[in-house]
């Protein structure tokens, strides 16, 4: 610590009440206790401070260990007894108590004032570091909720992908080089790779239908929509309806090609040891499992959404359309639809399921569109996540807090209303962002934003932000 060079020069014709001052000025909170350690005067030069501290008036007369939260007592005693004031201040964290019981953080010092005893204790407010860090651990724990989630959608389309009996195979675009295949479409390259070809997707097929296959790549790369072709396989003959669609993944091209066989259930790959334990799994997992028709009525569902939508057996859900039970009616499954058919799959849709006798219950929905033998089934990927967004806090207002957010609304909401949300949005973080600028001077941020100090204090009502005191009360 450094000090004045000349201090009984600059300060020698101090007064008292100019000494006041300056500790009031240079401290957020001021106290004035004696020798026996008993509060005799207080200063708070921050509103906002004041209004936390509400009993603070009361405090002269009391204790200043009483004025502390009972983890605090013990540095208080040490800084009152601590004779090293005089060296330089030793500077503490403690826990004043608020309003209604609450703890108010500030960090204080305590400097000695004359030979009698009394000192000056000077605290500076905490609460705006204590906000900050309130924030970067809702940020980390924002980040690890959406880690989590990814996690456990990247393991619900693994398992759906090991499980689809039709080979499976994905494609860099550029290359045509197998990224990734599932168990069905490995036995199928194996097979080939015996044969004394290569592994790659082409050289499974014959010589004369390399050259349709790659045709149809050529046409799904330009096109961007899905095509099929004709081809036979290089193992054993077989003729196989070869379907691609192609898709961006992390700024990446890639194609997902999917194998029928025209021969048909007699016909199809050779299955990998343990595929009927992997529809079993899908048949028994906790997360609903649903396929259904071109008409998005049901053709097979697992006991987990049986179990969502109250139904008894398999056979009351069978050929019922899905709506009846997933999503607001005329409004979701519109929107989901029409996704998929854009979008050819789907990624953590949130809706509802209604229940047969009235259990409604907050999903998570995935879905992908594939043709099987000419024929459009949809696969639905249903998790219940009623139970993880209760124990989410929530935030205070309905009003979206980014573009994610309102994006979420698309389909939900009519379109007027989503216009009022994303003006009533870009409003608030406006105002947020001028008040952190101007450090929540609202004069200054009026005055940034074009706005008169009566409507900025109108705003900050609306969207309850800052702590409006008497002067906004009266505006």
């Amino acid at each position: 610590m450094t000090g004045f060079q000349a201090p009984d020069h600059w300060f020698n014709s101090l007064d008292a009440e100019a000494a006041a001052t300056l500790v009031t000025a240079a401290a957020d909170l001021a106290l004035i206790v004696d020798g026996a350690g008993v509060v005799r005067d207080v200063a708070c030069s921050d509103d906002s401070l004041a209004q936390e501290l509400r009993g603070h008036r009361g405090w002269p007369g009391q204790p200043w260990i009483a004025c502390v939260t009972a983890d605090s007592r013990a540095k208080v005693q040490a800084l009152l007894d601590d004779p090293s004031g005089r060296t330089g201040p030793r500077w503490r964290h403690l826990n004043m108590l608020g309003q209604g019981g609450a703890s108010v953080a500030v960090m204080a010092s305590v400097v000695p004032l004359g030979a009698d005893g009394r000192r000056v204790v000077v605290a500076r407010d905490l609460r705006p570091l204590s906000a900050l860090q309130q924030r970067l651990m809702d940020a980390q724990q924002s980040l690890e909720r959406d880690y989590s989630r990814l996690r456990d959608a990247e393991t619900r389309y693994r398992v759906l992908f090991r499980l689809a009996a039709e080979p499976l195979l994905v494609l860099d675009a550029a290359t045509q080089k197998v990224v990734e295949a599932n168990d069905a479409a490995t036995l199928l390259l194996a097979a080939a790779e015996k044969r004394g070809a290569s592994r790659g997707l082409l050289d499974a097929f014959e010589a004369d239908s390399q050259q349709a296959v790659m045709l149809l790549l050529a046409q799904v790369r330009a096109a961007g929509r899905t095509e099929t072709a004709r081809a036979r396989l290089l193992a054993d003959g077989r003729e196989a309806l070869v379907s691609a669609s192609l898709f961006r993944q992390q700024a990446a091209s890639l194609l997902l090609v999917r194998l029928t066989f025209v021969e048909g259930e007699a016909g199809a790959a050779p299955q990998p040891p343990g595929r009927e334990q992997l529809v079993g799994l899908a048949e028994n997992a906790p997360d609903a499992f649903v396929v259904t028709d071109a008409d998005s009525r049901i053709l097979a569902a697992n006991a987990a959404f049986l179990d969502l939508a109250q139904l008894a057996s398999e056979e009351q859900a069978l050929s019922q359309p899905l709506e009846r039970w997933l999503g607001r009616p005329g409004v979701d499954m519109a929107v989901l639809l029409s996704n998929l058919r854009q979008r050819g799959s789907v990624r953590l849709f949130e809706t509802v399921l209604r229940g047969e006798y009235g259990n409604n219950c907050t999903v998570e929905v995935s879905a992908i569109g594939r043709s099987v033998e000419g024929r459009p089934y949809t696969w639905f990927a249903i998790r219940d996540v009623g139970a993880r967004l209760a124990a989410l806090p929530q935030e205070p207002r309905d009003t979206p807090r980014s573009i994610e957010q309102l994006t979420r609304l698309i389909g939900k909401v009519p379109l007027r209303d989503l216009v009022r949300e994303s003006t009533d949005m870009i409003e608030r973080l406006c105002i947020e962002t001028a008040l952190e600028m101007t450090d929540d001077n609202r004069a200054l941020a009026a005055e940034m934003l074009g706005l008169s100090r009566q409507s900025l204090y109108v705003k900050l009502r609306r969207y309850g932000l800052g702590d409006l005191g008497p002067e906004a009360e009266g505006s």
